[in-house]
C-alpha cells in the first residue's frame, strides 16, 4: 500500500485519471496542508488544473507560500459536496461528495504571467482579455506555484442511503438532498462608473459551473 491507497471504504476510490481531472476542474479552492517548524497549517488557495499540474495562487508576502516554493512537502485537497444523505439512522446518514488529494512538492511556475492568466480564466472565464495587464508591482506580490499531478487519490461517495434492513420500516423519510454550487444575482460594485451590464460578463462563469457538473454526470 502507498499513501494514496484508499483504505477506508476502498470501493469509493476512483483510480482513473479522468476522475481526478473532473474533480480538480470543478474546483475553485484547494486546501493545502504543510508542516512548518513542527506546526501543521492548512491554507485555502485559489486553484486551477493545467494539464499535469495544479496551479496554486497566493502572496509572495506569505511565509508559508515561500516555504511551499522552497519545496516543502505538502498535500492539496479539494472537496465538492453533492448532497446530504438522509438515512433511517444517524449512523448511516452521510454526504455525497467528490474529493481528491494530491501529494508532492510545489515549485514556482516558469511563466507567472501565463499561470495567472490560466487561474483567472478558470475562476472568471472570459475576463482576462478585458482587463489591463498586471503591473510589475502586482506580479511581484503574487505567488503562483505548480504542484505536479504525480501522486494522488480520488474518492467519491454517491447514491442513496444504505440502511440496515431492520430500519427500513422506520416511519421517517429517507433519501438524498442534492446540493450544488450555483451563481446568484450579480451585485454591482458601489463605485461602478460605467453603464456596463453584468449579464454578459458573468454568463461564461455560470455556463462553466453548469458544464463542470454535467461533465461529472456523464462519467
Amino acid at each position: 500500500m502507498t499513501r494514496t491507497t484508499v483504505r477506508r471504504v476502498p470501493e469509493k476510490s476512483r483510480p482513473d485519471r479522468h476522475a481526478l481531472n473532473a474533480v480538480l476542474d470543478a474546483s475553485l479552492v484547494a486546501h493545502v496542508g504543510i508542516v512548518d517548524d513542527g506546526q501543521p497549517y492548512v491554507l485555502p488557495m485559489a486553484c486551477a488544473r493545467d494539464g499535469d499540474r495544479l496551479l496554486l495562487h497566493g502572496s509572495t508576502g506569505s511565509r508559508l507560500m515561500r516555504a511551499l516554493a522552497d519545496g516543502a512537502a505538502c498535500c492539496a485537497t479539494v472537496t465538492l459536496l453533492d448532497g446530504l444523505v438522509y438515512a433511517r439512522s444517524a449512523f448511516e446518514s452521510s454526504m455525497n461528495y467528490r474529493s481528491a488529494m494530491v501529494f508532492g512538492q510545489a515549485r514556482p511556475v516558469p511563466d507567472p504571467l501565463d499561470a495567472l492568466r490560466l487561474l483567472t480564466e478558470h475562476l472568471l472565464p472570459g475576463r482576462w482579455e478585458t482587463l489591463r495587464a498586471p503591473t510589475r508591482k502586482e506580479l511581484a506580490a503574487t505567488s503562483v506555484l505548480e504542484l505536479p499531478l504525480q501522486e494522488w487519490s480520488v474518492k467519491v461517495g454517491d447514491g442513496p442511503p444504505e440502511d440496515d434492513p431492520a430500519d427500513l420500516t422506520a416511519p421517517v423519510w429517507a433519501g438524498v438532498l442534492p446540493l450544488a454550487l450555483q451563481a446568484g444575482e450579480p451585485v454591482d460594485a458601489p463605485d461602478l462608473q460605467v453603464a456596463a451590464p453584468a449579464a454578459p460578463v458573468v454568463a461564461p462563469a455560470i455556463v462553466a459551473l453548469a458544464d463542470k457538473a454535467a461533465d461529472w454526470g456523464h462519467m
